[in-house]
């Protein structure tokens, strides 16, 4: 995705300010990077928001920001803080051995009132057991220190996608898709046409949008907390996972069924990971290419959100809207 392609609103500088309440807690790994922390809520400060830090936000246990009772305890008061946005510090891992404890019912009423719940990586787990369980609706977006809390400015692109929501005007956001090289094997090209022309004539109408870490996402399937989403679209991302243990967990989720039932997968971003000779020019694209041949649904790749600095924030659980123009791709969700 170029600078240069605005995938939310319009420019932050033409708009009139706006304070939220927003809510900083720390759900699962501590935080390390203290200074990140400070400037993270800092930015927020100088946006002109009204910043909440949770009493637990820099609490440490072992390499979690606190023991499971304290992260659950500060999930609770983040669900009844009355805050327009629930913020994690940062993901790492933890939530996934408390999600039979969370509080589900506080964290859906608090939805219902309007608060959304932002974040990220490990934060996959607790989305998509509050969508197996509630259906409520929470975003998928950026964490205060990994992203907001940056040296540099943070991406000008995800910021306007953050002020979107915060406004409440956020309908969609749109990419503009990689130019890709065909595959050697035609019937990968009838199954699943690199630039999405299979829907570009109608689209997909009314599918729910659910997703995240590929990681996190699978350690899920087969439990309690796994959402049955058939006909949906499903979006995926990670880091630091080579190209084959990237194909290896999409194989789990096409043995399982999952994939074939998706109407889109859409990719996002997946960086950084180091090939080896040992690959022999076995990388991110040839995974491309085999998923393409395994499933009927479009493969869409480009998509802005991941482990990267330029993320758009996506509803995860909402219905949406899926338009393919040429190489422009456009999820369209309305007021959420």
């Amino acid at each position: 995705m170029s600078r240069g392609h605005r995938a939310c609103g319009p420019t932050p500088d033409h708009r009139k300010p706006v304070m939220s309440h927003i809510y900083i807690y720390s759900p699962a790994g501590a935080v390390r990077d203290k200074a990140a922390f400070r400037r993270g809520v800092k930015r927020l400060t100088a946006l002109g928001h009204a910043v909440e830090v949770d009493e637990a936000a820099l609490a440490s246990h072992q390499r979690f920001a606190g023991d499971d009772a304290t992260r659950l305890a500060a999930i609770g008061r983040a669900a009844d803080s009355g805050a327009d946005v629930a913020l994690i510090t940062r993901g790492g891992y933890g939530l996934t051995r408390i999600l039979p404890a969370l509080p589900y019912k506080s964290i859906t009423r608090s939805s219902e009132r309007g608060m959304r719940w932002v974040g990220m990586s490990d934060f996959t787990a607790l989305q998509l057991a509050v969508l197996a369980r509630t259906g409520a609706v929470t975003w998928a977006g950026p964490a205060l220190v990994g992203d907001l809390g940056t040296e540099d400015e943070p991406d000008d692109i995800m910021m306007a996608c953050l002020d979107d929501l915060l406004r409440g005007q956020g309908e969609g956001t749109g990419w503009r898709l990689p130019a890709e090289r065909r595959p050697k094997t035609p019937d990968s090209i009838a199954k699943s046409d690199l630039s999405g022309k299979g829907i570009e004539e109608k689209g997909i109408r009314n599918a729910r949008l659910w997703g995240g870490n590929l990681s996190v996402l699978v350690s899920l399937l087969g439990t309690p907390y796994w959402p049955e989403v058939p006909g949906g679209i499903l979006f995926l991302e990670d880091t630091n996972e080579h190209p084959y243990r990237i194909e290896r967990m999409l194989t789990q989720l096409l043995h399982a069924g999952v994939l074939g039932r998706q109407k889109a997968v859409l990719l996002g971003q997946f960086d950084p990971y180091r090939l080896v000779p040992h690959d022999r020019g076995f990388r991110l694209a040839s995974v491309v290419d085999w998923l393409r041949q395994q499933i009927k649904a479009p493969v869409l790749t480009g998509l802005p959100y991941g482990h990267v600095p330029t993320k758009v924030l996506l509803p995860v659980g909402s219905t949406v809207d899926l338009v393919v123009q040429g190489r422009e791709a456009l999820l369209v969700w309305g007021d959420v």
